[in-house]
């Protein structure tokens, strides 16, 4: 079998015409195709905002800025996820609170979370892992309950809902990625989602510089960044946004093969909840107790398949361990277990049955 990638987005004739159609636009930052991605996750997401930026660590943190979160606050953030997520509450100066994780779904535990809020939180950023929606009717409803802000880190998650709702739709704020490894792709680049036109408005500042037009006249009104996004990313994104629901279907239908395939019982399977699709950005297993694994990466890479583990369990990592030095595995040994004990396999529409047939059997022969 020849090498197979973790990922390998699936880039066509037709969204390399329209980068091409950019670049010979001479309209390269924040032209017409930002505005049709922004209209497109506006309209699958069922909001009245999306608002492209130049990653998807930069939505959550200008979601933060937004909010008025920073030092002093707490947010609370799931102790499994990529290191982004609490990156964003450092940066703005406040303090993040891990949460662990159910297991079973790789999302917050819902159940933890109340113990968590103190005086000093402002907001809960959780996390749809992998592509699965997290139970987000439960967060918001605690969230109304004590005030906070809710700021959905849907990175892996386009396209994904509970209930027949859109993730991104729920909270405050949706963050969306569009890094290679995400179901659509710019390269790199981001989408916030938002039903409030305030919030909207100070993000469109805040990406560019804080400009504002006032009556024709471009005004500074704030101290904003450069997160602005190119037209030529936006492009590419664009025209894979627009079969979004092919790529989806496809992932479903090799998530479907791994599930009937994998034979290992001592290989933990995604678990899917009955009110959410999942949207597989990655197929993540955990092994069992007799594997190790880097062992098992070395092995899965020996027979050509390209692995890694899924995320970090982010208060075991060097930066939040010399801060905080919270016992992680007593406090969060579902995060860590996942972190430790996680694999990530490939997932991707150019990815084909036989390819994930013969994953499945390297798996049950480990």
């Amino acid at each position: 079998m020849d090498f197979i990638p973790l990922a390998n987005p699936d880039i066509r004739e037709s969204d390399i015409n329209l980068v091409n159609d950019v670049l010979r636009s001479g309209m390269l930052v924040q032209g017409k195709y930002v505005e049709k991605l922004e209209q497109r996750f506006a309209e699958i997401v069922e909001v009245s905002n999306g608002i492209a930026v130049s990653n998807g660590t930069a939505t959550m943190h200008l979601a933060l800025r937004v909010l008025g979160i920073g030092p002093g606050d707490e947010v609370i953030v799931p102790a499994f996820s990529y290191v982004a997520t609490a990156n964003v509450v450092e940066l703005v100066g406040a303090t993040p609170v891990f949460v662990d994780i159910d297991i079973n779904t790789f999302n917050i535990d819902t159940e933890k979370i109340e113990a968590k809020i103190t005086k000093s939180t402002k907001a809960i950023i959780p996390v749809h892992e992998f592509g699965l929606s997290c139970d987000i009717e439960a967060v918001v409803e605690i969230a109304r309950q004590y005030n906070l802000f809710v700021i959905e880190d849907a990175a892996c998650a386009f396209g994904a809902t509970q209930n027949g709702k859109s993730v991104g739709s729920f909270g405050d704020f949706g963050s969306f990625s569009l890094h290679p490894r995400k179901s659509i792709t710019s390269g790199e680049g981001g989408i916030i989602t938002t039903d409030n036109r305030g919030y909207a408005k100070k993000i469109g500042q805040l990406r560019n510089h804080g400009i504002e037009y006032v009556n024709g006249q471009m005004e500074f009104v704030a101290p904003g960044f450069n997160y602005r996004m190119t037209d030529f990313q936006a492009a590419l994104a664009y025209g894979q946004s627009l079969r979004i629901e092919e790529i989806i279907q496809l992932k479903n239908t090799l998530a479907d093969v791994y599930l009937n395939e994998i034979s290992n019982s001592d290989i933990k399977l995604p678990y899917i909840p009955h009110d959410r699709n999942h949207t597989w950005q990655t197929f993540h297993i955990v092994l069992g107790d007799k594997y190790e694994q880097q062992a098992v990466i070395r092995k899965l890479k020996d027979n050509n398949i390209g692995v890694n583990y899924g995320a970090q369990c982010i208060p075991a990592t060097h930066y939040y361990q010399q801060k905080y030095g919270l016992n992680y595995t007593s406090l969060f040994p579902s995060a860590y277990r996942a972190y430790k004990s996680g694999i990530a396999l490939p997932c991707y529409e150019k990815l084909n049955i036989e390819q994930v047939k013969y994953i499945a059997n390297v798996i049950n022969l480990l």
